[in-house]
């Protein structure tokens, strides 16, 4: 079973917000709704998950996860991944934060290999908008974050 480790930025601007990640590449390119992310990617058996979602962050983001985080549980993915999630208040830009790249096969079955962002753009959004962009399954942990922090 895959399993992933991610960190779910938010702040209070006056209102919560959460900051939500477009997965990068021409697959995911004119998919919205449903399509974006928690910060977040995949850990072995001997990587505690707090850690893979802070190195994960950094990785996607550019930016260090330093401070302490809110436990949100697990969500499973309809692909059967489990995904463990945190919480970390934090002031960023979006338009400052820089992912990775990654090398996939483009386009599928055909052997030529590309290199993308993992994440091709970053948004604060209200819990409601996070929950249409989000990944379904993902929504959980808006829901635990509203109810953790009475917002």
């Amino acid at each position: 079973m895959k399993r992933s480790a991610g960190v779910m930025a938010y702040r209070r601007a006056p209102q919560l917000e959460v900051l939500v990640g477009h997965p990068g590449g021409p697959f995911w390119a004119r998919k919205h709704e449903g399509a974006w992310t928690i910060v977040k990617g995949e850990y072995g058996d001997h990587e505690p998950p707090e850690v893979a979602a802070r190195r994960e962050f950094r990785e996607e983001t550019g930016v260090a996860c330093e401070g302490p985080l809110i436990e949100l549980g697990t969500a499973q993915l309809k692909s059967g991944k489990v995904i463990v999630a945190y919480a970390a208040e934090m002031q960023l830009d979006p338009d400052e934060l820089i992912s990775n790249e990654i090398e996939v096969e483009w386009p599928p079955r055909s052997g030529k290999r590309i290199r993308i962002p993992e994440i091709d753009r970053f948004a604060w959004c209200s819990p409601d908008e996070a929950r249409t962009l989000l990944n379904p399954a993902q929504c959980v942990f808006v829901d635990r974050l509203q109810a953790i922090l009475g917002a």
